[in-house]
This record gives C-alpha cells, sequence and structure tokens, in this order.
C-alpha cells in the first residue's frame, strides 16, 4: 500500500516543479534569444533498512535547448542576432565573464556598451566603451566601429570588437540569472567563425504550442497521481474496517 502512496506522493510533487519549467519557459516566449529549458522526470529509489522496494519521483532538469530561434529584422543599428552556433560575451554582475544571445545592444550612461539586461559586452581588452555621441555601426565580424556628428564615412574609428565565442554545448550551463557559463569556470576562446547579423534579433526557440500541450499533459499526470492517493486512502479504509473487531 505505501509503495503506491510513494510513487504518488513524490509523483505529484515533482510534476508540479516540471510545470513550474514549462511555465517559466511559457512566460519567455517572447524574449530575445532565449534558450527553452529542459525538464524530466526519473526514478531514485529510497535508501535505508526496509525500504528497498520504495522510489521516489524527482524532477531534474539536465540542460536547455539549443535549437536557433527565429531571426526577424528589425532595422535598428545596435541590434544583432547570432548567425547558427555561438554566444555574446559579455561580464556578469560579478565580474566573471557569460555569455547571452541578447542582441539588443545600447550604449548607457557611462559610454558603455551593454546588452538589453544592462550587461556589459566584452571586446578583446574588456567591456566596450563608446564616444559620447557616436553613431555605431556593427559588423558581420562583431566590429564596433564609431563616427562622430559631422563628420563624413572616411572618419569611422574602430572602437573594439565584440567577442563572440562558440564553447561545446556539454561545456556551458545556465545561471539563475539567464546567463549562460562554462561549467568549469573561466573564459571560453574567442571564435573569429561565430557571425553576426546586423540590424536582426534572434527570438526565442520556445515552441508554445508544443509547451501548451506539455502542459496540459502534466495537469492530467497530476490528476492521476491525486486518484492514486484517493484510492490508497480508500483501500486503507476498507482494510481498516475489514480487521477491525466485530461489534
Amino acid at each position: 500500500m505505501d509503495r503506491m502512496i510513494y510513487l504518488a506522493m513524490s509523483g505529484a510533487k515533482q510534476i508540479l516543479a516540471q510545470q513550474e519549467v514549462v511555465a517559466h519557459n511559457l512566460a519567455n516566449a517572447s524574449t530575445t534569444g532565449f534558450r527553452a529549458q529542459l525538464s524530466a522526470l526519473r526514478a531514485v529509489p529510497v535508501q535505508g533498512p526496509g525500504a528497498a522496494t520504495r522510489t521516489y519521483v524527482v524532477e531534474t532538469t539536465p540542460g536547455a535547448s539549443f535549437a536557433p530561434g527565429p531571426v526577424e529584422q528589425t532595422g535598428r543599428e545596435l541590434d544583432v542576432a547570432v548567425l547558427g552556433s555561438g554566444w555574446i560575451a559579455v561580464q556578469s554582475p560579478d565580474g566573471a565573464e557569460a555569455y547571452t544571445r541578447d542582441g539588443r545592444l545600447q550604449v548607457n550612461a557611462n559610454g558603455v556598451l551593454t546588452t538589453g539586461g544592462g550587461h556589459p559586452v566584452m571586446g578583446d581588452g574588456g567591456p566596450i566603451t563608446v564616444p559620447p555621441d557616436a553613431k555605431l555601426t556593427i559588423a558581420p565580424d562583431g566590429t564596433v566601429s564609431g563616427l562622430q556628428p559631422g563628420q563624413n564615412a572616411s572618419n569611422v574609428v574602430p572602437l573594439g570588437r565584440i567577442k563572440l565565442v562558440n564553447p561545446p554545448e556539454a561545456d556551458i550551463v545556465r545561471g539563475d540569472d539567464g546567463l549562460f557559463r562554462l561549467k568549469n569556470g573561466g573564459a571560453a576562446p574567442a571564435d573569429a567563425a561565430v557571425r553576426l547579423a546586423p540590424g536582426a534579433l534572434e527570438g526565442s526557440n520556445v515552441n508554445v504550442v508544443e509547451a501548451m500541450v506539455t502542459m496540459i499533459g502534466l495537469a492530467r499526470q497530476f490528476d492521476l497521481q491525486m486518484r492514486l492517493l484517493s484510492n490508497a486512502e480508500a483501500n486503507a479504509r476498507e482494510a481498516a474496517r475489514l480487521l477491525s473487531p466485530a461489534r
């Protein structure tokens, strides 16, 4: 009897956790460069005397989907989309290097090129700084150039080159802040093969229809676990009635 209770109780709890992952993906269906989070359920035996046949259900997040998202033209000069595999290197709040596909670039009040989330974009020698009022252009190889007001195109000055990297997918992990980092820490080397599409943005790779179908399926699974618990309670009540002494 309690074997069914173990499975149903832990299964219902972990299905709720899996629903949170799917809901998080749906909430980011329109987030630029978002990578859908994956989730899975697995069985874990309970350790201890007399519990060899007991098993818990545990929800895990093995990683993220690295499938490319749709690229849409915006015409904005500071918008860039990473074509194919690759990442834009940024500086995380703790000063370490992290990676994103968010190409909504902008210049902050301190003249530093940042992403839409406010993370400084890394260049060859650190964050890229921009002169005041300079008109920026970004080349497919990540080179950022600036033109001062009143000057002609021949006076364009290179300001730096966005660090573009392409570490193996198995070597990177998503952080709680949505940025990706190397599992072992450190910084990935720049990869000259990674290219950008200026004037465009990559959308989220979340499949909304698939996520909604998954959410419905999880709701049905949760209902099944609740019915198992109800059946276990009914069986226990009936067993207690049968074993109780006659009056």
